[in-house]
């Protein structure tokens, strides 16, 4: 007999900090993106010789981007305290409830998170260890808690060169700290859609949980043993 199990997974603070800064960033990026605007210098070529821009001319046309620096400036900064105070609210919270131990990679991490990619790639068909998170999460939410720190830190460099001249010539100067500053920025935006990927994959037993803090697992009951079924793929 298939039974139906109600298991508790996140806890509140936990979605609270992950659906405050899902739009939170949006608002990061796409005021960055205003901003950017005006001084696009960016490419990915070598000499005069020009590969790939960010971003064409038709991009910016198409989303309405051009002639709103100010625009952007401001929904940056603002946005930005947010992004800050979310931030460090879940760090505490991690440290102090002890969801850090669930989040830290270990020395094993990495040769797990490659054999997690290759289950994912339907390489390897078996599943690797799996707690509440796997490797691969250990390494991909503990990597975006240090660009989280790395885009606070090149942000203020860049916001306030003066004031802040020390941090700015940490980072390398004024060019090297708006170079990391994007490069952070290029990397969220990878983050998202390999995030958005996988809860497509994981399907919407995960989505569920992190919405109501609870999944369902489904046990098959025969003769007073208990087995779980694996989540479909």
């Amino acid at each position: 007999m298939i039974q139906k199990k109600i298991i508790k997974k996140h806890p509140l603070a936990i979605r609270w900090f992950h659906w405050i800064n899902f739009p939170v960033l949006g608002v990061m990026i796409w005021s960055g993106l205003l901003i950017y605007w005006a001084n696009d210098v960016y490419k990915i070529g070598f000499g005069s010789t020009t590969l790939l821009k960010f971003f064409p001319t038709s991009f910016y046309e198409v989303f309405k981007i051009p002639y709103r620096l100010s625009e952007g400036m401001a929904y940056h900064f603002l946005f930005m305290w947010l992004f800050f105070l979310n931030g460090i609210a879940y760090v505490l919270y991690t440290i102090f409830s002890g969801e850090w131990k669930l989040l830290m990679p270990n020395r094993k991490s990495f040769k797990e998170a490659w054999q997690v990619l290759l289950h994912d790639l339907h390489i390897r068909k078996s599943k690797p260890p799996q707690g509440k998170y796997n490797a691969a999460q250990r390494i991909a939410y503990s990597a975006i808690i240090l660009m989280g720190i790395g885009s606070i830190i090149s942000g203020l460099a860049i916001y306030k060169p003066v004031q802040l001249l020390w941090l700015c010539n940490l980072l390398g100067g004024y060019k090297m700290a708006r170079i990391f500053h994007f490069a952070l920025t290029i990397g969220y935006v990878l983050f998202f859609m390999v995030h958005l990927m996988q809860v497509i994959l994981a399907g919407w037993n995960n989505f569920r949980a992190m919405v109501t803090g609870f999944e369902v697992k489904k046990q098959i009951k025969d003769t007073g043993n208990v087995s779980e079924i694996p989540d479909a793929e």
